[in-house]
């Protein structure tokens, strides 16, 4: 075994294996060698090398995301650091516990014009659960230290070694039980290559627990005001596969009162359930009686738990017909997201519903009148499928018709979430997006690092841009052969051509739609991927034949669609279902 010999490094390493936190993403760096030397010299973990510090902490999050449990990423210092930024702030707000560490230097190099120096202390506190600025060790280059380091030079070894372990616990135990991201920055100076072959630092036992909240609850009342509400509405936003029993499913589905609307990401099914919530809202927008529609459809009692919700139409619903009582479960947090938040409830969602629902079912005008408007546009989706050409309408259709049983899917944001949501998914299917900063920026890597521990097979399904935008993705090491892409290219961002301001100009397709004519063929043969592309409805089903059959490399099915026809089948279908 090696170990670094500043006691910082050293430190932090022994924490980490004190405390099982195994995987570690590292991109190449000499700052931080101290770290990349007692990591990887240390059978205990598993470290992967990703070059681009955007793509490593989004592939680091794809991997927390899948285990549960904190990653960490390391990095040199200087802007290194600053590519962090998009996957910290997606995991501070989807609650994964992405561990950030990054190398810096002395305290009295920066600001000075020294090379690869920026402020990095503090740099990600807006959104991390705690940031861990570790003092520097006095004794390490303790000449350098005392003829520079000021009044920091005076201080005392050990106390800065009670300081350190102290920060460094305080980080670990964020993200450990509060699911947040967390940030530790380590100031080394030269040398940094040192090593020694027995620790030198003893690091007890991890013995800290972080208290959990006691909650005291009024089941009474909470079930009182279940029971006499006529019309009840349960919104779900994202969630881990699984995480719901059948059993409070089942009882949801039974009350007659009670509509639960479920995105893709919810990883929620059930055939009474309303899993295409703009399938229901579009066509009110477009009715003469929209009012009374909206009335009818405007809950007294509102439930909602797991993550962010995809879905504007049901934002802009729920904003302007609000409920009587809007409770939100979650035993840590809570958004006031349309504005009329009565209560909190910190508690889990199946201890809460297990609690206040009845045992027996119920029937209901409400619940009827809205499932028989879903049974309407189900049937009509099927006709307008048969009478549009070949677009992304019919290939999102066609495709996740065509996933096999049990697959991990990944979607990218933008027009490849909000498709999926119009379209039903085998339940069999686990389905991931990063929802929480909505952004196109890591997509690609987060798939990849969910893949890495998962039993099944991993999909990503992505649009053009997203692609494009982090293909560095897909410089890795690490991406299974039985990992897929669909790549369904409509040559720029055609959302934007559903959006207001869309307009036949120059300015519009450059700066808005982005127009391009690029491929994935030279990225899939450069990074080893087998490719296939294709162009209409025949292509696509040829090309899904054989697709998922094993394989010794992964695979890219990229799927041309018409850039100026798309946005007006997927208007055209609201109007059709209306």
């Amino acid at each position: 075994m090696m170990y670094s010999d500043i006691p910082s490094a050293q430190t932090l390493v022994l924490h980490f294996k004190s405390r099982g936190i195994r995987n570690i993403v590292i991109s190449p760096g000499s700052r931080n060698a101290p770290l990349t030397l007692g990591f990887t010299k240390y059978p205990f973990f598993k470290c992967f090398s990703i070059v681009d510090e955007r793509c490593a902490a989004f592939f680091a999050l794809g991997m927390a995301q899948q285990l549960q449990e904190p990653v960490a990423v390391v990095c040199t210092s200087g802007s290194a650091l600053l590519n962090y930024y998009p996957a910290v702030a997606e995991a501070f707000y989807s609650d994964i516990p992405l561990i950030v560490v990054s190398a810096d230097r002395p305290s009295y190099r920066i600001d000075i014009g020294d090379g690869q120096t920026i402020r990095q202390e503090n740099v990600l506190e807006k959104h991390v659960g705690y940031s861990a600025n570790l003092k520097q060790d006095v004794s390490h280059a303790a000449a350098s230290v005392s003829k520079w380091g000021g009044e920091r030079s005076k201080e005392n070894q050990e106390d800065i070694q009670a300081y350190n372990e102290a920060t460094i616990g305080k980080a670990l135990q964020t993200a450990l039980f509060e699911k947040s991201p967390v940030h530790i920055n380590i100031p080394f100076e030269e040398p940094l290559y040192g090593t020694v072959s027995e620790p030198t630092i003893p690091i007890p036992a991890d013995k800290q627990r972080m208290e959990l909240e006691k909650v005291q609850m009024d089941w009474d009342r909470f079930a009182s005001v279940w029971k006499t509400s006529k019309r009840k509405m349960v919104l779900v936003g994202v969630n881990q596969p699984n995480i719901m029993e059948r059993g409070v499913l089942e009882a949801l589905a039974q009350d007659g009162n009670t509509l639960v609307f479920t995105e893709t990401t919810s990883n929620l099914h059930h055939p009474d359930f309303f899993p295409s919530i703009d399938s229901i809202i579009a066509p009110i927008e477009k009715s003469a009686d929209r009012e009374t529609l909206f009335q009818d459809l405007q809950p007294d009692l509102l439930i909602t738990f797991g993550g962010l919700i995809v879905s504007k139409k049901i934002k802009a619903f729920l904003r302007k017909y609000q409920p009587k009582i809007h409770w939100h479960v979650d035993p840590k947090k809570a958004f006031d997201t349309f504005f009329c938040l009565s209560e909190h409830l910190k508690v889990d969602p199946n201890t809460f519903f297990k609690a206040i629902l009845p045992d027996e079912s119920t029937l209901g005008a409400y619940k009827t009148k809205w499932l028989n408007v879903k049974n309407g546009y189900e049937e009509k989706r099927k006709v307008y499928l048969n009478q549009i050409p070949f677009t992304d309408f019919t290939v999102f259709d066609e495709v996740l018709r065509g996933i096999p049983k049990g697959y991990q899917v990944h979607l990218a944001n933008s027009s490849t979430i909000r498709y999926t949501q119009l379209f039903p998914m085998h339940p069999s299917l686990k389905v991931f997006c990063n929802r929480g900063t909505s952004g196109i920026d890591g997509s690609t890597s987060t798939a990849v690092g969910a893949s890495i521990f998962a039993e099944e097979p991993t999909l990503l399904i992505t649009g053009d841009l997203s692609f494009f935008y982090d293909s560095n993705a897909l410089w890795n090491a690490n991406i299974r052969p039985d990992f897929r892409i669909i790549l369904i290219n409509n040559s720029g961002g055609g959302i934007f051509r559903i959006l207001p301001g869309n307009e036949d100009t120059g300015e519009f397709s450059t700066f808005f739609e982005t127009h391009h004519g690029h491929t994935a063929e030279h990225l899939a043969k450069m990074y080893g991927f087998s490719y296939q592309k294709v162009d209409d409805e025949a292509q696509l089903k040829n090309g899904l034949t054989g697709f998922y059959d094993a394989s010794g490399s992964p695979k890219i099915l990229e799927v041309s669609t018409p850039r100026l026809l798309n946005d007006k089948i997927l208007l055209g279908y609201f109007d059709f279902i209306s």
